[in-house]
C-alpha cells in the first residue's frame, strides 16, 4: 500500500502542518514515509503545498505527480491540483473558501466547511484540523491516535495544550465525512 497526498493552500492555513501530521503518524506507525514541502514567494500568504507519500515499502522519490487524494484550502489550490488526483481517489474540498463544484464523476469530492466548523469550535486555526479529521475518516490512513501523538513533535511541547482543542477539530472533521458531504 502506498498513499500518494497533495496538501494544498495558502501559507498561514496550515497545510505544511497537515503533511507533516500525516508523515510523523506513518512513522509512529512504522510506515516509509515522505514528505516533500514546496511554498510560494511568501511563506505567510503566498501559495504553498507538500507532496507526502505513506508507504508499507521504501518510497523511491518524493515527488507525486498523481495523487491518491488531494486536501486543498483554498480556490487556486483547486484548479491547480484537481487534475492531479487519479481515477478513484478523494478530493476534500475547504467548502468555506471554495464555492466551485468539481465537475469530475470519476473521484470522491468531500466538501468540508473546514472554516465554519472551527469558528464554531472558537478557533478558526483549527481548520486544518477539521479537513484533517475528514481525510482520516475517509481514507483511515493512519490511526487519529497516532496523529495526536505526532502533535507535540510538530508543533512543540509549548503547545501541548491545544491538543484538546485540536481533537476536538478533528472529531469534527470526522463527523462532516460520516455525514457524507460530498458529491
Amino acid at each position: 500500500m502506498e498513499e500518494r497526498i497533495v496538501v494544498a493552500g495558502f501559507g498561514g492555513q496550515g497545510v505544511m502542518a497537515i503533511g507533516q501530521l500525516l508523515t510523523y503518524a506513518g512513522m509512529i506507525e512504522n510506515r516509509h514515509v515522505s514528505w516533500l514541502p514546496s511554498y510560494g514567494p511568501e511563506m505567510r500568504g503566498g501559495t504553498a503545498n507538500c507532496n507526502v507519500i505513506v508507504s508499507d515499502e521504501p518510497i523511491g522519490a518524493p515527488v507525486i505527480e498523481e495523487a491518491n487524494a488531494a486536501i486543498v484550502m483554498n480556490k487556486p489550490s483547486l484548479d491547480k491540483f484537481e487534475n492531479n488526483v487519479l481515477k478513484g481517489g478523494k478530493l476534500f474540498i475547504n467548502s468555506s473558501l471554495i464555492d466551485k463544484k468539481v465537475e469530475r464523476d470519476d473521484i470522491d469530492v468531500y466538501y468540508i466547511p473546514a472554516n465554519e466548523i472551527a469558528n464554531e469550535l472558537g478557533n478558526d486555526r483549527v481548520a486544518n484540523m477539521v479537513i484533517l479529521g475528514a481525510y482520516l475518516e475517509a481514507t483511515k490512513l493512519v490511526k487519529e491516535e497516532s496523529v495526536l501523538e505526532a502533535f507535540t513533535k510538530v508543533f512543540g511541547e509549548n503547545k501541548a495544550h491545544l491538543l484538546p482543542l485540536n481533537k476536538e477539530a478533528i472529531e469534527k472533521g470526522r463527523e462532516a465525512a460520516k455525514n457524507k458531504i460530498k458529491q
